[in-house]
């Protein structure tokens, strides 16, 4: 069977150069005699992999010395508790509420101080970004949280909150390595690596060194602690060593692509070629508001959940896999990362253009 285009969330499409350096190195690695899957962590042929890894990281987004680089476990969501347990000092924060992550976040910040929602676009199904320029907030906040990009409703943040001088903590995971980023504009970016950049199962943290301390609130688990894994350079316990191992290599097709200006200019004209035909079509639109919309995930509707349905049915037979919207939506969603071909979003494209002819 063929490849098919994989519209997918996450996990999602991975490149096809990488997907294909992994399985010739997959029994194996670099005349190691295994694979990465069987390697000691602890051995010099991997430290050698999670260091050329994070260099490449670095090097790719332009992180600054005084930032630590973490690998760690547990999915973006154990972020919503961790960021709480090691940077609420004040026991205050302020939320930015665009999404379903992003209540998610608040929520679980609620369990450890007070998590203040300073603004929200839930009263429009968050189908905009909110205006974040003067944010009521808190003089003792430890730190003001956004999540960037929205993977269920399709918006991002294109001006970044003023947060009048307290720390920004950023979840980026469905825009992670999309386009160049300014590391010190913030105090904490990280994200879940499955949507943009490698399989599930690891999560990266950029944070400021500063914010790295041993004073977490009490309670905290040693493993839920950043100075302990930012002190064993990732590698505290066993670390998610293939999964890093992918990332490395994804990094590295970055890399050799250009870097991420030249990302950002591909991934505009691929979004262009979907918002432009949605802006034009008489059956199909999109469902957030221009000046917000996702480069990465892009929701849009027909009006009618049994036509939904049908397309989504008739997509996949068709080889567009993946689109049915988020289940707290529903409507379609074309997640269109890095490693999504332009070709196809311009094949899917054609096939909206043609049901939209045939379902008038």
């Amino acid at each position: 069977m063929s490849r098919v285009y994989n519209f997918s969330a996450g996990p999602a499409v991975l490149p096809e150069v990488v997907l294909k350096e992994a399985a010739a190195e997959m029994l194996d690695y670099r005349g190691t005699g295994m694979s990465v899957m069987e390697m000691s962590h602890r051995s010099k042929a991997y430290q050698a992999i999670i260091d050329q890894a994070e260099e490449d990281l670095r090097k790719l987004m332009g992180i600054p010395e005084n930032y630590k680089v973490l690998f760690l476990q547990g999915g973006a969501s154990q972020q919503f508790a961790m960021v709480p347990m090691n940077l609420m000092k004040n026991r205050v924060a302020d939320y930015v509420i665009t999404g379903q992550w992003a209540k998610k976040a608040w929520q679980e910040a609620q369990l450890y101080g007070q998590a203040n929602a300073v603004a929200s676009s839930a009263d429009k199904t968050f189908s905009y970004i909110p205006d974040c320029s003067d944010l009521p907030i808190s003089d003792n906040a430890d730190y003001v949280y956004i999540c960037e990009n929205n993977t269920i409703y399709g918006t991002k943040f294109w001006t970044l909150p003023n947060t009048k001088g307290k720390p920004l903590v950023s979840d980026v995971s469905s825009c992670f390595l999309s386009e160049p980023v300014d590391v010190s504009r913030y105090g904490m970016l990280y994200g879940g690596v499955q949507k943009n950049i490698g399989p599930a199962g690891v999560v990266i943290a950029i944070i400021r060194e500063d914010l790295i301390t041993e004073d977490v609130l009490p309670g905290t688990p040693t493993m839920l602690r950043y100075k302990i894994h930012a002190d064993n350079g990732s590698m505290y316990n066993t670390p998610p060593a293939y999964g890093i191992y992918i990332c490395g290599k994804v990094f590295q097709w970055l890399l050799n692509q250009g870097g991420l200006e030249v990302m950002k200019e591909y991934n505009v004209r691929k979004a262009a070629v979907l918002y432009d035909f949605l802006d034009s079509s008489t059956l199909f639109h999109g469902t957030v508001v221009k000046k917000d919309r996702s480069l990465m995930n892009v929701p849009f509707v027909t009006g009618s959940a049994e036509l939904d349905a049908r397309f989504v049915k008739e997509a996949e037979a068709a080889g567009f896999v993946n689109l049915k919207g988020h289940r707290t939506v529903g409507g379609m969603r074309a997640s269109i990362y890095n490693a999504m071909p332009i070709e196809g979003v311009q094949k899917l494209v054609a096939f909206m253009e043609r049901f939209e002819k045939e379902n008038r």
